[in-house]
């Protein structure tokens, strides 16, 4: 398993009391798996990709990335496994807008200590892969919103991560090109060999995922048989 939760529990201050955002939850992920997970507001969606990024840390249980428990580790340890193991892709883009798509790209390479020349060829590489390799020398403002994801999908990918983990792609996206994103990212999941979660709301592009699964009040539970094409399971 590249990425394993295990018994997690998250909870956040309340007043005078604790909210619970995840309760005991326990989620594997295999490499070469996209598994969806779906809830509504306030589930512990959002919760549930902050603890699997290693951005927040759990009250109790543990996550593994490939094999290493994370628990323990120093706020570098964490920063370093993130850099070089686990590839994020923001709701919104955020991309530099200096930058050209290519040098989006190449700024990663650089942060997790690639050599320029292998940055520049991986990077052509995963924009040719996401449909973009013409589009390599513009802007963000010269890209449209669809483009943009697609270059956001590829920067997370630039380090060879082993875990993907992708947070509501779709939200600022018609449905055409919700759907688009979607599939590219199911597609990339089995080319690149990375265990994926996607948190999103929309329900509607979930047809080719390996496994759904949805969050209500912190728990983890499947996703009602036949309620999707894909397979259905929490671990």
């Amino acid at each position: 398993m590249s990425l394993n939760l295990t018994d997690v529990t998250l909870t956040y201050p309340d007043g005078a009391g604790r909210l619970t955002a995840l309760d005991h939850v326990t989620l594997d992920v295999p490499r070469g798996t996209l598994t969806a997970v779906v809830g509504p507001s306030g589930s512990g969606k959002s919760s549930l990709l902050a603890v699997a990024a290693t951005l927040v840390t759990p009250d109790a249980g543990t996550v593994t990335i490939d094999g290493t428990p994370t628990t323990g580790m120093s706020r570098a340890e964490l920063t370093g496994l993130r850099r070089h193991r686990i590839g994020i892709v923001f709701q919104q883009p955020n991309l530099l807008p200096a930058l050209t798509a290519v040098e989006q790209l190449q700024v990663m390479a650089h942060l997790g200590g690639r050599s320029a020349a292998h940055a520049r060829s991986r990077a052509i590489d995963l924009l040719h892969a996401v449909g973009l390799a013409d589009q390599a020398g513009r802007r963000p403002h010269q890209l449209s919103g669809g483009q943009r994801q697609r270059v956001n999908i590829a920067r997370a990918l630039m380090n060879e991560p082993t875990v993907l983990l992708v947070d509501e792609p779709t939200s600022a996206l018609d449905h055409e090109r919700g759907a688009a994103v979607v599939d590219l990212i199911t597609r990339l999941t089995h080319r690149q060999a990375t265990a994926t979660v996607l948190v999103t709301h929309d329900r509607t592009h979930l047809t080719a995922v390996d496994r759904v699964v949805q969050v209500h009040d912190g728990r983890l539970s499947a996703a009602a048989p036949g309620t999707y094409a894909g397979g259905v399971g929490c671990g």
